[in-house]
């Protein structure tokens, strides 16, 4: 099965074709760092980090642009109300933001622009649009001029006519339609502003990731990605903008659209005081969770956070640690003949790796493949129940297609990293060293019978989420 993406543009699931063979550039829009990350910029990272991640485990070449607007009128705000400059409000919140991304282990995309460092290409469009007829200055602003882009509202689905007629009556009369929208603006107090051949000024919103993206991209490119409100009017007008200044159709191959993200049913919004940054939940629930619990839906669909679901996404997650628990202690055991039991398991590694292939060729279906993953945590459980109970051996082969297929699908979606399965994490290395010296010292004391120090290790590692499991074959740990 080749994969297939629905794409915004065409309103339907598309065979990909990149545009080069064998490599894949994708463009996708940044924070605007006024303030930490929210949840609803934790979506887009996290889907773009496993559409990645499946793209290079399918053996493509990825260049990956991600932007950060570092101009912006909320940033301008917060910087005057604290009387700093923009750029300190900027960096404080760009760093806050890889400090977060970070922790719900999303890599890093190849090159991060900003829109300070590009103003002289940003005016270089801005130029190239009214020097074509598709922008007009007034004023020391530059407009773009919707109704010269034959094409505007493709994306969208929106009719000019039906926008105009629904426009606001105090819409700025120095527009030629009310739907034109500004690609300079003319310098204001206490903004920031540089040189233009229109006077000091700053850039619009839209133009940046037109800019940005012909910079690093090229005219045309592979995947486009962001929130679904985007769609309407940002990448709208990225399209009207690029397409103009190029001439060459399409700006984009495949546009994709997260959907959105509700607290407990209900719109997220600072006014309803549902407003959640990623750290304050990070306080609460691990990383791992978190990021489990937006892949546990597919990207396109509504999501609707609580701590109940968040709840239920940290008991399904155990189960699949469970697993990879498993997994592990079955590498230590000495290899024998396998016999009905190791074929059995053979066949599941096999049929969930196709299995989980197919669920993510169809639109990065996430959800889907994490079943499938629970389908062979199941197979590897049963299996370790047998060899545990003396009902058959440990296959080499068996055991190495298994957990080969569970640390390829554990590398794709991001998870079970906390222990290492599927990445070579220094850190959760030392996290195994560190807790089979503190099981030792508590195996130590049982056999003293001292059972005062056993207890009191193991209520402590309770405390802080860590649970020992005394089983025939040895301890083994687990966070709850």
């Amino acid at each position: 099965m080749s994969l297939k993406v629905y794409n915004t543009l065409t309103k339907q699931k598309e065979e990909f074709v990149p545009l080069t063979p064998g490599k894949v550039k994708i463009y996708v829009c940044g924070v605007t760092p006024y303030n930490h990350p929210h949840i609803g910029n934790a979506r887009p990272f996290i889907t773009w980090d496993v559409i990645r991640r499946y793209l290079e485990y399918s053996g493509y070449e990825v260049y990956h642009i991600q932007n950060f607007t570092d101009i912006d009128d909320k940033i301008i705000n917060t910087a005057n109300g604290e009387k700093v400059t923009w750029d300190v409000i900027a960096n404080r919140y760009i760093a806050s933001y890889f400090e977060v991304m970070d922790k719900l282990n999303i890599r890093h995309a190849h090159v991060y622009p900003k829109v300070s460092q590009h103003i002289p290409e940003i005016v270089t469009m801005v130029k190239t649009l009214i020097d074509k007829g598709f922008a007009y200055e007034t004023g020391g602003d530059v407009y773009y001029s919707v109704e010269a882009f034959q094409g505007y509202g493709k994306l969208s689905g929106r009719n000019l006519e039906d926008m105009k007629a629904g426009a606001r009556v105090d819409v700025d009369e120095r527009k030629k339609h009310p739907m034109d929208f500004a690609l300079w603006k003319s310098a204001k107090p206490g903004e920031p502003s540089w040189e233009s051949p229109w006077g000091q000024g700053r850039p619009g919103w839209h133009i940046e990731c037109s800019v940005m993206s012909y910079k690093y991209l090229g005219a045309s490119f592979d995947f486009h990605g962001g929130g679904s409100d985007l769609v309407f009017p940002h990448h709208e007008n990225e399209i009207a903008q690029s397409e103009a200044f190029t001439g060459i159709e399409p700006f984009v191959r495949y546009w994709l659209h997260n959907g959105f993200i509700t607290i407990n049913e209900e719109k997220m919004s600072k006014s309803l005081g549902n407003f959640f940054l990623v750290i304050d939940i990070l306080e609460h629930f691990r990383p791992e969770i978190l990021r489990f619990f937006i892949l546990s839906t597919h990207y396109r669909s509504p999501l609707d956070f609580s701590d109940e679901r968040m709840q239920e996404a940290a008991r399904s997650l155990e189960r699949l640690k469970t697993a990879e628990a498993n997994l592990r202690q079955l590498k230590t055991l000495p290899a024998a003949n396998g016999g009905e039991e190791s074929e059995v398991l053979s066949q599941a590694a096999a049929q969930a790796t196709a299995e989980f292939k197919a669920a993510m060729d169809d639109d990065f279906n996430t959800a889907l493949a994490i079943g499938t993953m629970f389908g062979l945590a199941k197979e590897i459980n049963i299996y370790h129940s047998k060899v545990t109970g003396g009902k058959t051996g440990v296959d080499a082969d068996a055991l190495q297609q298994a957990d080969k297929a569970y640390g390829q699908m554990a590398e794709v979606l991001g998870i079970l990293n906390d222990t290492g399965v599927g990445t070579q994490d220094a850190n959760a290395e030392l996290v195994n060293e560190l807790m089979n010296i503190i099981i030792e010292i508590r195996q130590e004391a049982r056999k003293k019978k001292d059972w005062t120090t056993a207890d009191q290790i193991r209520d402590k590692l309770a405390a802080t989420g860590i649970v020992l499991e005394d089983s025939p074959q040895g301890v083994r740990w687990k966070r709850q």
